[in-house]
C-alpha cells in the first residue's frame, strides 16, 4: 500500500537540480541508470526513481542538500547500499536521493574502550576488515554488505543477533542532519546514560523519515578465542524449532541458530554445491573459550537428540565455517534459483520464543497451499523467521495468493504477541500493518514526524508520514 502522494512541481524540481548541479558538479546525477538504481532495493516492491542523485562527501554537504530541498519543498531519500527489502529507498514522490556511499571513512577506533566511530557509508565488511588486527569485530550481520548508516536506519540485525543483539543494542551515538538544517549529536561513547530522552534510539529504525544519519558510534566486541559451527537435520519443523526453544530457555549462549526448512536446504544444496540431508535443518555457531564452546555444543546436541536431531556435522576451520555461512547468506538467491525467471517476495515476522514452533508450523501449512516455491529460513534464536514467495509478478493470481498468506502470517504473529517485521523493517511494503500492531502509538509516531519534519520531506510515504 502506497500513501497518497502530492503532485510534483516540475519547474521547482528543475530549479533545484540546477542549484544542486552548481554546488556538486558531476556528483549530481540525472542519468537514467543511476536514477533507476537509486529507486529500488532488493525487494519485490515496485521501484520509484528519484529526480536526481547527490553523492555527498561530508555532513556539511548533506546539510547543503537538505537546505536546498527545504527551500524548494522537495523530498529527500537517504541511500546507503540499496540492500533493504521493503521498498525503503523508493522515491514515492520523486525528489533527491542523498547517496552516502562515498562517506566511507572509519573516523576513530578506541580499542581500549571497544568502540568505533564511522561515517554512514562504511559497510560492515569494510569495518571488520579495518578491525582485523585489533582483536575486535562488529558482529551485526544481516547477510548483505550493507552500509552502517543504512543498518542503523533500518535497525538491522541478522544471524548473530541472538547473542550480540541488533543495531539498537550496538549503536552508542549518532550525528544526524535534521530537516531545519541543524546537525545534532546524540548519545556518546559512554555505555549508558540517563540524561534526557534517548534520541539515539529514536533515529535507530527511523528509516530516513526523521533526518539523515551521517556518522555512527558503535560498540565493538572481542573476537572469540574459539568458534565452532555445526549442522543438524531433524524429522520435522516442529522438532527443529522445539530444539531452538529448549536451547534458548536453558540459557545456552549460542551465537547463531538458523533454521532452514526442507525447501530451503534443498535450494542451498543446489545453489551452493552442498550435500546436506534434505530435511528441516538447524545451523549453529558457538563462540567462547575452547571449554565453553565444547560445553555449549554438548548441551545443544543433547537437546537436539531429544527431538530426533541427526548427528552434528561440524565446521571448525575458518574455511568450512565461511562456506557454511556464505551458503546461508545466499539463501534468497538460492530460493530464486528454484524457479528461474521468477522474482522473490521476501517477508518476515518475529514472535515470542515460546510461540515459535506453533507459528512456523501454521505458516508452513499455509505455504503448502501455494503453487510456487515458498522456503522458510530464519534467525530463530530470537523468534524471527522469513519466507520467500518465489512468484511471477506478472501473474495477478500469484501476487494475490502470496499477499493473502503474508497477511495471515502477520496477523498470526501479532495475535501471538509478536511483530509484523523482526528485521526487514517497514518501508512501504509493510506500512499497512502498523495500525494493527501499534494502535494509537502510530499517531504518536506521526506527531514525532510532524515535529521534526513538518513539511514531510524526509522519505515521504513511509512510517509516520503515511
Amino acid at each position: 500500500m502506497v500513501a497518497k502522494t502530492r503532485a510534483r512541481d516540475t519547474k521547482g524540481r528543475e530549479a533545484l537540480i540546477e542549484a544542486l548541479r552548481q554546488r556538486f558538479g558531476d556528483r549530481l546525477s540525472t542519468a537514467p541508470a543511476i536514477l533507476e538504481a537509486h529507486g529500488r532495493d532488493e525487494s519485490f516492491h515496485a521501484p520509484h526513481a528519484p529526480d536526481a542523485v547527490a553523492f555527498v562527501l561530508t555532513t556539511e554537504e548533506v546539510r547543503t542538500v537538505v537546505g536546498l530541498c527545504r527551500e524548494h519543498r522537495a523530498p529527500m531519500i537517504p541511500f546507503g547500499a540499496g540492500t533493504s527489502l521493503e521498498g525503503h529507498v523508493a522515491a514515492l514522490e520523486g525528489g533527491i536521493s542523498i547517496d552516502l556511499s562515498r562517506m566511507n571513512a572509519v573516523l576513530a577506533v578506541h580499542g581500549e574502550d571497544m568502540d568505533a566511530t564511522v561515517e554512514a557509508g562504511v559497510t560492515r565488511k569494510q569495518l571488520n576488515e579495518h578491525l582485523r588486527d585489533t582483536g575486535l569485530f562488529f558482529p551485526i550481520d544481516p547477510g548483505a554488505d550493507a552500509s552502517i548508516g543504512g543498518m542503523t536506519a533500518t535497525r538491522a540485525s541478522g544471524t548473530n543477533a541472538v547473542r550480540y543483539g541488533t543495531m539498537r543494542e550496538n549503536v552508542l551515538g549518532l550525528t544526524v542532519v535534521l530537516a531545519d538544517g541543524r546537525v545534532i549529536h546524540t548519545g556518546g561513547r559512554a555505555r549508558k546514560s540517563s540524561a534526557g530522552y534517548d534520541l539515539t534510539r529514536l533515529f535507530v529504525g527511523s528509516e530516513g523519515t526523521l533526518g539523515v544519519i551521517t556518522e555512527v558510534t558503535l560498540k565493538l566486541h572481542g573476537i572469540p578465542e574459539a568458534i565452532s559451527s555445526a549442522v543438524a537435520a531433524f524429522p520435522s519443523l516442529d522438532a527443529a524449532t522445539n530444539t531452538v526453544i529448549q536451547t534458548i530457555q536453558a540459557g545456552v549462549p549460542v551465537a547463531r541458530i538458523e533454521l532452514l526448512d526442507a525447501q530451503q536446504i534443498d535450494a542451498c544444496n543446489r545453489y551452493s554445491k552442498l550435500d546436506y540431508r534434505v530435511a528441516p535443518t538447524l545451523f549453529f555457531e558457538f563462540h567462547g573459550t575452547p571449554a565453553g564452546v565444547k560445553e555449549q555444543a554438548e548441551m545443544v546436541r543433547a537437546f537436539a537428540a531429544e527431538w530426533g536431531g541427526g548427528d552434528f556435522r561440524w565446521a571448525t576451520s575458518s574455511e568450512d565455517r565461511n562456506r557454511l555461512w556464505e551458503a546461508r547468506h545466499k539463501a534468497f538467491y538460492a530460493a530464486l534459483a528454484l524457479r528461474p525467471g521468477a522474482k522473490g517476495w521476501p517477508t518476515d515476522v518475529c514472535v515470542p520464543i515460546s510461540r515459535l514452533a506453533e507459528c512456523i508450523t501454521l505458516t508452513r501449512r499455509d505455504l503448502d497451499t501455494l503453487p510456487f516455491p515458498t522456503p522458510i529460513v530464519g534467525h530463530v534464536g530470537d523468534g524471527n523467521f522469513h519466507t520467500v514467495f518465489v512468484i511471477d509478478p506478472a501473474n495477478p493470481a500469484e501476487v494475490e495468493a502470496a499477499g493473502l498468506v503474508n497477511e495471515r502470517m502477520v496477523a498470526r504473529a501479532l495475535a501471538m504477541g509478536g511483530t509484523s517485521t523482526g528485521e526487514h523493517g517497514v518501508g512501504y511494503g509493510k506500512i499497512q500493518f502498523l495500525r494493527a500492531e501499534h494502535g494509537d502509538g502510530l499517531d504518536v509516531m506521526r506527531s514525532i514526524k510532524r515535529a521534526l519534519d513538518p513539511d514531510n520531506l524526509f522519505n515521504p510515504g513511509k512510517l509516520g508520514s503515511a
